[in-house]
């Protein structure tokens, strides 16, 4: 190991980078359902019925519950939702069922405090509780900045006396959109300043010897979700801590959005052995999540033990013996896994690498090659009456071939990939590029444009790679067999930058599932978006490709652009930043999503936002263009960014209005 690598790294934020090791936090009794240490990965979700309609919020905790949550949260947004709390318990234990509640807090501490008193964890947002939001450009000197954190103290500690008093654990949840003013003074809107935020309660806690805290970094953008987390274990390493996480992407959306999206940022975190608890946050029924999040947690308990010896932290009381060591494989001194850095390569033929966007390839050798119309599937419609293809907004760059031959003319800007002796054979290579393996690359005739050669992270060591014969017409095709697949194409691309080399890479995993079921179908969105976000998410990759035989080709091509379209790698349609719902919610955000659904998805590269109320609504809105939030019985403000320009307008009017607002920008465009 390079002992000059290791000290150039950043940080330390898991356990290894090569191989799969689970992070071992501290153990946190949460009811009878502890989470951390060695424990299994939980799973948890919210409800989204008002906290006061005691049957409806006990029905739909079941629904929960018998879906595979092992947490049910609840939002407590005042006293009276507090102290209904009680009931709720009251019933679903009355009915035979133990799962541990958790109360949800924001501002009101008060209502904390009752919470406390009666469920087995409450939530509370640093950047709400006890601290000042109100989106102010506000400058603090040291004095003031001390003098609000001793302020701040005076309000939490109370909650933190009663929460070791009556065995109660909290999660520090932090949220992107909800930094306060203080914070975002001084660290501004950063993964720095959501770790800060979270610590500073941490300290609180760890000064009033209290040690039940779970800690979160939520964003409702995958990338800065990630680079929160990984900042936030290093963090708390160095000071000593190794508190449980609690994962999960905030406002993710509905339908494959929402679940491609999740699966990114938790998924990136899961593959690096972070994470001890889960949420999915779907626009969608709370029964909805659990099966989601389920599915992406299964793969790591099939991964192995955790590895290594333990080692025990330093900085409080407390036995911190369960502290996993840190047996870190160097990464390149260029690699900062806390900022986002494309990837510096060539541009080969004008069209991959350098500063284009990820291209995306798909497999249609298997297809019937007699037939036009099975191009639509790769997102070029064919008209058989002009005889003709035009581009949707998701069209693939590349549709690979095999061994085969299409008796039909290609789209004219659709390259083509071939096996190397099928390419050879071909009479007109306009647009046809082959595929090499490393041997026939270098002992074959070549393409004077693009050429394509498949390698194996293993490939590095042998003489075949060191034959090659490098020009700017290469690109990798990277492909692995190992269980831990992104580690092992990640470790490539550290490789690369050791040796030096700029060439593209387009990154394909393949996924031999047997049939198509739903469950499948799934599996196969959940582990791509996983695989292949989470090199995208640091920079790495200039290209993708999913080889799936089983799956629709159609299904495939979608997948591929909501990846890229999750990690902001390339957008190709709009955005929607919408909450889950909850108790506060005031209107049916489902219905509602579907029906801005329904006349904005053609606004190709807008985020629009759709927040059920105010707590998080403008702060997770400051990576959106448009806002659209419940402010009151059958009342929505629409905000421009962070700012309400247009206030508690009818909900019948609303959905007008916000088109009215965009066109005002100059940012609608009729569908076509």
């Amino acid at each position: 190991m390079n002992a000059a690598l290791i000290k150039s790294l950043p940080g330390r934020y898991c356990n290894s980078l090569t191989e799969y090791s689970r992070f071992v936090t501290r153990e946190v009794a949460i009811g009878d359902v502890p989470m951390g240490g060695n424990n299994p990965i939980r799973i948890q979700s919210m409800t989204t019925i008002d906290t006061m309609n005691t049957i409806g919020t006990v029905e739909q905790s079941i629904r929960m519950i018998e879906a595979g949550c092992e947490y049910v949260r609840i939002t407590a947004p005042s006293i009276k939702e507090a102290n209904n709390l009680a009931e709720i318990k009251k019933q679903l234990r009355a009915r035979g069922y133990t799962a541990p509640l958790v109360a949800d807090i924001h501002f009101t501490p008060n209502a904390a405090e009752v919470a406390a008193r009666i469920v087995e964890k409450v939530r509370v947002n640093p950047g709400n509780y006890a601290d000042k939001k109100k989106f102010d450009q506000i400058d603090y000197t040291d004095a003031e900045y001390q003098g609000e954190l001793e302020r701040i103290y005076q309000k939490f500690a109370p909650l933190v006396r009663i929460c070791k008093e009556y065995g109660t654990a909290m999660r520090i949840g932090t949220n992107h959109g909800s930094l306060s003013d203080r914070i975002m003074s001084r660290y501004g809107d950063t993964p720095q300043g959501m770790v800060e935020s979270a610590m500073e309660f941490m300290r609180i806690c760890e000064a009033l010897n209290y040690y039940s805290l779970v800690i979160s970094m939520k964003s409702s953008n995958p990338q800065v979700m990630v680079q929160a987390y990984r900042l936030l274990v290093d963090t708390m390493v160095a000071e000593g801590m190794n508190y449980p996480l609690h994962l999960g992407v905030t406002e993710a959306g509905d339908g494959e959005d929402g679940r491609i999206k999740s699966a990114v940022g938790i998924g990136t975190l899961l593959e690096d052995g972070l994470g001890d608890t889960v949420r999915v946050s779907l626009t969608e029924e709370p029964e909805a999540e659990a099966p989601v999040a389920i599915a992406l947690v299964k793969r790591y308990t099939e991964r192995g033990e955790v590895k290594g010896e333990r080692l025990k932290a330093k900085g409080n009381s407390e036995d911190n013996s369960n502290l996993s060591p840190f047996t870190l494989h160097p990464s390149p001194s260029s690699h900062d896994p806390y900022a986002y850095k494309k990837r510096e390569t060539y541009e080969a033929n004008a069209f991959i690498g350098g500063h284009m966007v990820p291209r995306v390839v798909v497999d249609l050798s298997k297809k019937n090659l007699k037939d036009p119309a099975i191009v639509s599937d790769a997102g070029y419609l064919y008209s058989p009456l002009l005889d003709k293809y035009s581009m949707a907004d998701q069209s693939v760059d590349f549709v690979y071939l095999g061994d085969n031959l299409p008796s039909f003319n290609m789209p004219g800007n659709l390259k083509q990939l071939y096996n190397y002796a099928a390419w050879q054979k071909l009479a007109d290579k306009a647009m046809c590029h082959p595929v090499f393996t490393l041997n026939e690359f270098i002992t074959g005739d070549r393409s004077s444009a693009l050429n394509l050669v498949r390698v194996k992270p293993s490939d590095l060591e042998g003489d075949d790679f060191g034959a090659l014969p490098f020009d700017q017409s290469l690109v990798f095709v990277l492909e692995t067999d190992e269980n831990h697949g992104m580690a092992d194409q990640r470790a490539f691309f550290f490789k690369l930058e050791e040796l030096g080399l700029d060439v593209p890479v387009i990154v394909k995993r393949s996924y031999m599932f047997e049939s198509e079921s739903s469950e499948i179908v799934q599996k196969l969105q959940l582990y791509a978006s996983t695989d292949l976000g989470a090199l995208l998410v640091d920079g790495f990759g200039d290209g993708i490709w999913i080889d799936a035989p089983k799956i629709d080709t159609r299904f495939i091509t979608s997948t591929a652009f909501g990846i890229l379209q999750a990690t902001r790698s390339r957008i190709s349609k709009t955005e929607y930043i919408s909450c889950p719902s909850c108790g506060r919610t005031l209107f049916d955000l489902v219905v509602t999503t579907q029906m801005i659904r329904s006349r904005t998805s053609h606004l190709k590269g807008l985020k629009i936002a759709i927040m059920g109320c105010i707590v998080n609504g403008p702060g997770e809105m400051a990576d959106a263009d448009y806002g659209y939030v419940g402010s009151g019985p059958d009342k929505v403000t629409l905000y421009r960014g962070k700012e309400a320009v247009k206030k508690n307008i009818a909900s019948a009017k609303a959905l007008d209005e916000l088109i009215g607002l965009i066109s005002e920008d100059g940012n609608w465009v009729e569908a076509n």
